[in-house]
Order: structure tokens, then C-alpha cells, then sequence
């Protein structure tokens, strides 16, 4: 290894308003493997309210051309608003950055496609943020079916409710699908991940809060599969619903659940002994990883030729294009 692929990798956050991007950006300060040389808030208004946060307290401002001139800066970190992100996205791409793209990967598949191709082309990662690929809890869940400890998987259930206030629920208004769109699609991820895309995927997307709003809030999506079937839904009314967020995994020898998702607990249940487990009902220990933290180093690895992603680009459109179909989008996907 050289001294260079040594080095801490240059990063920056471009954008502040996405729900992950302070935690992301405390992940990448603390991580060993890059150093973050700023922050890009281009909206003027977004720009005043990031700077009374504590959380971007002592960064690097940049504006919009610094950072993209920046060849200190290797990776960039897209945390804007979702109607923004592939724009920001894009232009770090075209100025020859890798980047981490927070979700979901904006409302439009074609731009989406473009974007996964022009990074491809010039040989740059898009690293996408769905915060359960590398909880331990899940990844237990898919080496189980990858290796066939379940035989074959026939029903998967995913559940993860939230309490939105109402100054929150507003801005979730924006995007056809609500809290399918903003919650729910981090399930949508894994599930591709296990079955692949569904034929047929059918919405429901309901407002059953009491709030004075358009938001989606009450939200199911059912994925038929040649032989399975998937449900998961989402709400932004359960109060504490944390404790209750679920990963269910059904298969013709066994079972995995994973209840609470964070920090994951998991039991399997086998008919007989597969992947060094017994039979019957058990409960397994799996490690409390931050949030984050395995992605970033996940992503230096690629960045330095190290690795190749655990998530293709194919997975990431595949996702996208699962997303937009149970936000009823099916029609604005072309």
C-alpha cells in the first residue's frame, strides 16, 4: 500500500438539510479514513439555519465552485433535499468526485440511470444511503438466505413507524408516497436485496392522521413475487415506535426476525441445524454498529481500489425502481 492510500481521503458535505446529514458528517470527521475539508450549503436560508446548528460548529463554509474545484476533495457527501440531491450529485460526479448519496435517490429513474451511468463511465462510486445495509441484524438475515439456512423464502414482512411532528410532516408533503417515500423505502432496500424486484407491487397510501396536511402517513405496499410475497408498511403516527420496528423472514426451513432494527436484536428459527445453528427457536447476539460508520469505511475501500461495493449500481436502480412503485409512481418512471 502506498503512503498516499495511507492518507485520509478528502470529503465534504455538499448540503445540510437531509435528516442523516449531521450524523454522516460526525461519522466522517470521526472515521480514520477521511477528513472533511468542508461543507456546502448553496440555499441562502438553509445556509443561516446550518450555522446556528451546533452540529456544523467549527467546519470549513465553501461555496459551490470552491468545492467542486477542490482536488483535495475526493468523495463528496449529498445531504440537500431530496428535489435537489441528484443535481448536487451530478455536478460532483462531473467535476470527478466520488459520491454518498443520501435517500432516496430523488423522484425521477431516468435521472437516476443517467447519473449511475455517467459515474461508471468516469470509474467514480455512488454510494447510497440506506442506513440497514451494514446493521449486523440484517446482514445476519441475508447471509441466512444467501446461503439457504431458510430453504425458500416465501414471506417477507418490514415495519417502521415513526411519530412525526407537524413542522416534519410538512416538508415529507412534498414527495407522492410520504412515508413510503421517506421511511419505508430504507426496508424497500433490503427486500430487493433478498428477492429482487417484484412483477406486481400494489400501494396503499392512505392519511388516516388527524394532522391538517396532505402527508401520506398511514402507508402499505404489498410485492408479489412468482412464489412470495412482501408487506411493508410504515406510519408517521405510532407513538415510541422504535421498540416495534420489525424485519420478518419466512422460508421453508426456518425463520429470521429482527425486532427492535436498532440496536438489532435477531432470533432464527430452523426446522433442522444450518449455518452452525440448532434447530428450534434461538436467539442470536450480533454486534451494535453506529449507523454509518461501515459504510464510510466500506466506501474508502472503493475508493482506494480495495473493494468492489456490496450494493451494485443495478441494485440501487432496481431499489429506485421499487421505491417509486409503491409510492404509486409508475407512471412517472419512464
Amino acid at each position: 500500500m502506498t503512503a498516499e492510500m495511507n492518507e485520509p481521503i478528502g470529503a465534504a458535505l455538499l448540503g445540510t438539510c437531509h435528516a442523516h446529514g449531521t450524523s454522516k458528517l460526525k461519522v466522517l470527521c470521526d472515521s480514520p479514513d477521511f477528513e472533511v475539508v468542508g461543507v456546502c450549503e448553496p440555499d441562502a436560508e438553509l445556509l443561516q439555519a446550518a450555522k446556528q446548528n451546533a452540529a456544523f460548529s467549527g467546519v470549513r463554509w465553501l461555496e459551490m465552485d470552491e468545492l467542486l474545484a477542490d482536488e483535495q476533495i475526493r468523495m463528496v457527501a449529498v445531504e440537500g433535499r431530496v428535489r435537489d440531491n441528484l443535481g448536487f450529485a451530478r455536478a460532483a460526479i462531473e467535476a470527478g468526485k466520488h459520491v454518498h448519496l443520501d435517500k432516496p435517490a430523488g423522484t425521477s429513474l431516468p435521472e437516476f440511470d443517467a447519473l449511475l451511468g455517467l459515474a461508471e463511465a468516469r470509474d467514480l462510486v455512488v454510494q447510497m444511503g440506506y442506513q440497514f445495509r451494514y446493521n449486523a441484524g440484517f446482514e445476519l438475515c441475508l447471509q441466512a438466505v444467501r446461503e439457504g439456512w431458510l430453504g425458500d423464502i416465501f414471506y417477507v414482512h418490514g415495519e417502521i413507524n415513526s411519530d412525526i411532528p407537524p413542522d416534519i410532516r410538512v416538508g415529507l408533503t412534498e414527495y407522492r408516497g410520504g412515508m413510503m417515500f421517506e421511511l419505508a423505502c430504507h426496508l424497500i432496500d433490503i427486500l430487493v436485496a433478498i428477492l429482487g424486484e417484484s412483477h406486481t407491487v400494489t400501494p396503499f397510501l392512505r392519511h388516516d392522521g388527524s394532522a391538517d396536511d396532505d402527508l401520506e402517513d398511514n402507508c402499505t405496499a404489498v410485492f408479489q413475487y412468482e412464489r412470495a410475497i412482501a408487506v411493508i408498511h410504515t406510519a408517521a403516527l405510532e407513538v415510541h415506535a422504535g421498540a416495534r420496528r420489525c424485519w420478518e423472514v419466512c422460508g421453508t426451513n426456518g425463520t429470521v426476525i429482527v425486532q427492535p432494527l436498532e440496536p438489532p436484536a435477531v432470533r432464527i428459527c430452523l426446522n433442522s441445524p444450518c449455518g452452525g445453528f440448532d434447530a428450534g427457536w434461538q436467539t442470536v447476539a450480533v454486534a451494535n454498529i453506529p449507523r454509518y460508520v461501515r459504510d464510510m469505511a466500506e466506501l474508502a475501500e472503493c475508493i482506494r481500489g480495495e473493494c468492489q461495493p456490496s450494493y451494485a449500481p443495478a441494485h440501487d436502480l432496481a431499489t429506485q425502481r421499487a421505491v417509486l412503485a409503491a409510492c404509486g409512481a409508475q407512471s412517472e418512471q419512464a
